[in-house]
């Protein structure tokens, strides 16, 4: 069978050496600025890491890309052409791009730099993609996590552009590129400013009631004495909702999928990535040591694969509210 590329989060220079060490074939990763939908502080890559972190998995033979996945602002095109600029005056191995006209400028300005359309780019049918690919050059479409099993294939077959699908991390119920709940709470759109809930807007407070977390004033959650609580999001948010206060949009839980591993291999999935830019080194490295071996086991004895135990275990004490999912891939009431 194929074996599906694993691609792995890289937020900083560790995260990246760790997800390299632990068996990625590829990072991701981002610039310490507008041009990344994860730019946190603390966070993402300078020119003195980046080239560091670029030297150290070229050395290893896996490859780097550099996600360009937010939407130029108008009067500031100049800056995510510039990062396109750098990404191919660095040798990253390909560019992850949302927007259309970004895409028109790498193709026509660097030739040569692979590009991948980003899941922000929200493409869900393979007329868009193919599109992209005849009038951009893509080389590889990242899938919104809205797509069942069977519409993945669906994809698969209609086009030849290689299909990215993500594997863990957190899910989003959204089409990506296409969510403006952030910006209703914020102003910020996690299309423009790269995150659902700009750390400005939050707010943690113990209240009679149990902790609550808000988003510019707005009550999104509340949680008992012993409740993990989440990072708050508003579709995350628990709403009241004729009388009954619960998870009315999505359960804070990850999306995980170990046990659909040999589907995804066998109807042609090329990459599977993994989320998670903003969580830590040892996340990075626990999340691809796992995946790794699945991934290998899932390819090489797809009739006797299954999910060992301690896979799960590790996982789950990875995953958000500690609840796995698989999310949209399996959706047995359509």
């Amino acid at each position: 069978m194929h074996k599906p590329e694993l691609v792995c989060p890289a937020g900083s220079l560790p995260a990246l050496k760790s997800a390299i060490d632990h068996g990625a074939d590829t990072v991701y990763m981002g610039l310490k600025d507008a041009t990344n939908a994860r730019n946190f502080a603390g966070l993402n890559f300078d020119a003195k890491s980046a080239q560091e972190g670029i030297r150290y998995a070229h050395a290893k033979g896996r490859r780097v890309l550099m996600a360009i996945n937010t939407y130029p602002q108008a009067g500031e095109e100049a800056n995510w052409r510039k990062a396109v600029d750098t990404a191919a005056d660095w040798g990253i191995d390909a560019v992850i791009v949302a927007d259309l006209a970004l895409l028109d400028y790498t193709a026509k300005t660097h030739p040569g730099l692979r590009r991948h359309l980003s899941v922000q780019g929200s493409a869900t049918n393979y007329e868009a993609i193919n599109l992209c690919r005849d009038l951009f050059g893509i080389e590889r479409v990242v899938l919104p996590r809205v797509l069942t099993l069977p519409q993945v294939e669906h994809v698969i077959q209609n086009t030849d552009v290689e299909v990215e699908v993500f594997g863990f991390g957190s899910l989003c119920v959204m089409v990506e590129g296409r969510c403006l709940l952030s910006s209703y709470a914020t102003g910020d759109s996690p299309n423009t400013a790269g995150v659902c809930s700009p750390a400005k807007a939050v707010r943690w407070e113990q209240t009679p009631k149990g902790m609550e977390s808000r988003l510019s004033g707005i009550l999104i959650d509340r949680y008992a004495a012993d409740e993990p609580a989440g990072y708050p999001t508003l579709c995350k948010g628990r709403f009241e909702v004729q009388g009954e206060t619960y998870y009315a949009l999505e359960e804070p839980t990850s999306l995980n999928v170990l046990s659909i591993l040999p589907q995804l291999i066998e109807i042609g999935v090329s990459a599977i990535k993994i989320e998670g830019r903003q969580r830590s080194p040892a996340y990075s490295a626990e999340v691809t040591r796992v995946l790794r071996a699945a991934i290998d086991d899932a390819a090489n004895e797809a009739q006797r694969y299954s999910v060992k135990p301690a896979w799960q275990s590790a996982l789950g004490k990875l995953a958000e509210g500690q609840q796995q999912t698989l999310g949209a891939y399996s959706r047995p009431w359509k």
